[in-house]
């Protein structure tokens, strides 16, 4: 067992419930209600929701704290919570797990999260979810903050001090249990915050350590180790500084640290959907650790700090960005990265990927009597260096040097209080340089084997101007339609282009960008306890990036196709009383190559899904909650020489339903959480849909959560 990091072992005792005398209003630190109204990332600055023509989910710190006390997990959050976000895939990758069938941009504070030059689907899991404020999802492509977001925006807001007082807090303990089978699945986990306010400065400090114990399926075998969540030790900490120099001028200076490591003496017995055996994991008979070094994020870093002047000149306020990002994502060990005749069983691959960008923005405010026009315009600077070598030195995705530059101007125009027209364009360029690089030699079997192909590196340049205009009309509560159009300029995984060339020139690898053109229509209705959200969208592109078998090689190659998609979403929240109320969502997508007419696979397309959440506040102290989640069938793929292949396994429905529960006791809360109530036996869909071994692990059994949370 490990001992707190010495950082976590001091906030620890600095929030122990004897440290201060307790004065904290707990009432002002949930309050959600201003928050719910405001959306920030759509547009690059705050805005009221109501007036955003496009479907957004805004997930609150109570909604946030909820879900926490049955999972920490960000990725089974936002499965819950989002319609048209894909299921959860109950591991720490979210591959497969898109957004309306395209990859989303993950962000910390409109910092980018993931790694589209090479996108490991690691993003969601970045930061630890008791640090964030909210998280807001925007649906659809968009260029509003450049590449990787093909399928809209995932932006973790975090928290600020909210109170005046100098010192104010909160610490939780918990523990996270199987069960089924309680041996070894007991993990621990630890979370503390301190915030106040000095004069001009506020600040938040925050640290959390998690000790995952094994985790169990619903026959109580513990689950595969690939990507898996058994015996892994996530750690992070958070920090941000604002100083006010006036009421106008602020600077805040934000840092966080997060890693999350498996460190297990488990192996897997390995199966896949053609066997019809799950995977699962047992103990080494030897005690040995796996092979490699651990996998997950080995601890990635973001610093930012942003200056804010709300009127650097005639109604035009400033903000000014600065970032900086290393990340270091670690995979497991692999023997598809064999190489025989060279003396490797099998390989490990990291993601490694160093960012520093700069974003200017600025917003002018116009008043034309009954015409009011809001402009946002600016700059944005990044320089994207990534790479996948192999821990053993080879290198599998040679270094690439993205410098990004863009101009932009986005103006929102507000007619009789009741239409709203927003209208944009940006500019890209786009320098990607590689240098001269060999493609690995890698070997399924010691006969099947790729070709190590030498290939001669350039500069490519991409140039793309794209477009938005959406409309919304707000005639009623009752009714305010909306329709938009947007475009998205796309050149996200050229890492995995490389990896596979079959060509001697850089120039000859098809890594054109692919510009998504979005359409969208939809409404929201507002009644006294009814409010209804309905959307339908369609999404194009010339160049889309899928996979396909290469039975020579072993290799799964590329294929740049056109691509459409479409899909319907809906979410309804209906206040039963002042006590009950309940919040229900269901999406469905599907998509195509257009070229041959083939279904896209699971990897892009997720099966439809519907969710359901059922809040009961009996009195003021106690709060019960009952999250359900239904994952309907899809199945549109035959089998070759009777295998499924890829991505394209068939997708059998299931449902979860895990319940919360919280009683406040003064400052002290306690709280229990149960996930998969009824132990259902089930597979997720990435487990049904991938056919490549070790990906087949079942669902989490019965686990439960109980902790304690106190506040002064």
């Amino acid at each position: 067992m490990k001992t707190l990091p010495f950082p976590l072992t001091i906030i620890a005792f600095l929030l122990s419930p004897n440290a201060y005398t307790n004065n904290y209003d707990t009432n002002q630190y949930f309050d959600d209600k201003t928050i719910e109204r405001v959306i920030v990332t759509g547009s690059r600055i705050e805005e009221s929701i109501d007036e955003v023509p496009a479907t957004v989910t805004i997930i609150s710190k109570k909604e946030i704290a909820q879900q926490m006390k049955i999972t920490p997990e960000l990725q089974d959050i936002l499965a819950a919570l989002v319609p048209g976000m894909g299921p959860t895939t109950g591991t720490s990758s979210n591959s497969g797990q898109t957004l309306r069938g395209r990859n989303p941009l993950v962000m910390i504070d409109g910092v980018p999260q993931s790694t589209p030059l090479r996108n490991g689907s690691l993003g969601i899991r970045s930061l630890d979810a008791s640090v964030i404020e909210r998280i807001e999802v925007i649906k659809g492509a968009t260029s509003i903050f450049g590449n990787g977001a093909a399928g809209g925006i995932i932006n973790y807001i975090t928290k600020k001090a909210v109170t005046d007082k100098t010192l104010a807090g909160e610490i939780s303990l918990s523990s996270r249990f199987s069960a089924v089978k309680l041996d070894n699945s007991a993990g621990q986990r630890i979370t503390g915050t301190i915030h106040g306010q000095l004069e001009k400065l506020s600040y938040v400090v925050s640290g959390s350590y998690e000790e995952n114990g094994v985790q169990r399926d619903a026959e109580g075998d513990i689950l595969g180790l690939k990507y898996g969540l058994s015996d892994t030790v996530t750690e992070n900490i958070f920090t941000k500084f604002n100083y006010y120099f006036d009421d106008e001028k602020s600077v805040q200076l934000t840092y966080n640290y997060y890693e999350s490591q498996q460190e297990t003496d488990l192996i897997d017995v390995v199966g896949s959907i053609n066997s019809g055996e799950k995977t699962y994991a047992i103990k080494s008979p030897n005690g040995e650790r796996l092979i490699g070094s651990p996998q997950g994020p080995l601890g990635n870093h973001n610093i930012m700090l942003k200056y804010t002047d709300d009127n650097i000149f005639a109604d035009t306020a400033l903000t000014l960005d600065l970032y900086k990002q290393d990340i270091e994502n670690v995979f497991f060990f692999s023997t598809n990265l064999a190489n025989q005749d060279e003396g490797y069983d099998g390989g490990q691959s990291m993601i490694k990927s160093e960012k520093e960008g700069m974003r200017v923005t600025f917003n002018t405010v116009v008043d034309f009597n009954n015409l009011e026009a809001t402009f946002i315009y600016g700059t944005d600077m990044l320089q994207d260096i990534t790479s996948q070598p192999l821990l053993d030195g080879r290198m599998w995705v040679p270094e690439m040097d993205m410098k990004n530059q863009a101009f932009f101007l986005q103006s929102k125009w507000h007619f009789n209080n009741d239409i709203i027209v927003k209208a944009g364009v940006r500019s890209e360029q786009i320098d990607l340089q590689v240098n001269d690089y060999q493609t690995l030699k890698l070997c399924r079997t010691p006969s099947q084997c790729s070709v190590a192909m030498p290939v001669t590196g350039d500069t490519l340049e991409y140039d793309a101007t794209t477009y938005n205009v959406a409309v919304k009309y707000n005639y009623h509560h009752t009714f305010s339609p909306f329709i938009s159009y947007s475009q998205g300029a796309d050149i996200s995984d050229i890492g995995r282009l490389l990896r596979t060339a079959t060509v001697t020139d850089i120039a000859d690898i098809r890594t054109e960008a692919s510009v998504i053109d979005n359409y969208e229509v939809g409404f929201v209705s507002d009644f006294d306890d009814l409010r209804v959200e309905f959307s339908a969208y369609r999404s194009t592109s010339e160049l889309g990036t899928t996979n396909k078998f290469d039975a020579v090689t072993g290799v799964y190659m590329p294929v740049r196709a056109p691509q459409e998609i479409w899909g319907l979403e809906t979410a309804v929240s209906y206040r039963i009383s002042d006590a009950l109320n309940v919040h229900a969502t269901a999406s469905k997508v599907e998509g195509t190559n257009t070229a041959t007419n083939e279904h896209l696979g699971g990897k892009q397309i997720s099966a439809p899904k519907a969710s359901m959440q059922v809040n009961w506040q009996p009195n003021e102290e106690t709060q019960l909650m009952a999250t359900l989640l239904y994952v309907a069938d899809r199945n549109k793929f035959t089998q070759q020489n009777g295998q499924w292949v890829g991505d394209q396994g068939p997708i059998d429905s299931y449902f979860t339903i895990n319940l919360s529960a919280s009683h406040q006791i003064g400052d002290w809360q306690l709280f229990g959480g149960i996930e998969n109530l009824f132990n259902k036996d089930y597979y997720p869909t990435r487990s049904q849909m991938y056919s490549y071994n070790g990906y087949n692990l079942k669902g989490l059994g019965t686990t439960i959560t109980m902790g304690v949370n106190y506040k002064f």
